[in-house]
């Protein structure tokens, strides 16, 4: 059982992943999902008080957080980058061969090409393994973000909960389009997430992907 997660797990997971991006659409399973998650959740604001701007940072920063140590520990840094050192040492070798017109020396690197194309794609499909794992976990979050959001009352559309001030553009409800069709939510939510992930990135000396 073990063998096939480990060998399967991945598929699985982005099964899962892409089943979940379709439940958006079906507002009794995103709605159920949310409620589920609001059990967990809920408590920021209903109990501890959280203004909803800082519930936004706090779970974007856990976003930020959960997302590079997926990546540190599915992702080989090193091995990436051995193959990006090797890649950018033959595409050098072999513009100069072609340069002086070697033809010896061009089919002999022409022979590697087909090794180092193999290296690098591998290396491609394994930057794409986090993104299932980080999809299962975000997905319900922006459900229940969503849940919550819409159930606000409008009236308090302004309020210290349900307002944040951008540059340029003052007090702004989280609900409003903050650029072109983009939530002030959203927009509020990516920034703190970008943030914090390259502070912990450069914590971890993890990579970029």
């Amino acid at each position: 059982m073990l063998n096939l997660m480990k060998k399967y797990g991945t598929y699985i997971a982005f099964i899962l992943a892409f089943g979940l991006m379709m439940a958006y659409a079906v507002e009794w399973i995103r709605d159920g999902i949310a409620e589920a998650i609001d059990t967990i959740l809920g408590p920021l604001t209903d109990t501890f008080g959280m203004p909803f701007f800082a519930v936004l940072l706090f779970l974007s920063s856990a976003t930020g957080l959960y997302s590079s140590l997926i990546q540190k520990y599915t992702i080989d840094y090193e091995k990436m980058q051995e193959v990006q050192a090797k890649m950018k040492e033959f595409q050098m070798k072999f513009r100069e061969a072609q340069l002086a017109g070697d033809e010896k020396a061009i089919k002999k690197l022409e022979a590697k090409r087909d090794a180092m194309m193999k290296d690098q794609l591998e290396m491609s499909q394994q930057q794409f393994k986090p993104m299932a794992y980080i999809i299962l976990i975000t997905v319900p979050i922006f459900f229940w973000l969503l849940y919550r959001l819409h159930g606000m009352d409008l009236s308090a559309a302004l309020s210290m909960d349900t307002a944040i001030v951008f540059p340029f553009m003052g007090i702004t409800s989280l609900n409003e389009m903050a650029v072109w069709i983009l939530p002030a939510w959203i927009l509020w939510y990516m920034i703190c997430s970008l943030t914090v992930s390259q502070v912990i990135r450069k914590a971890l000396n993890i990579g970029g992907i």
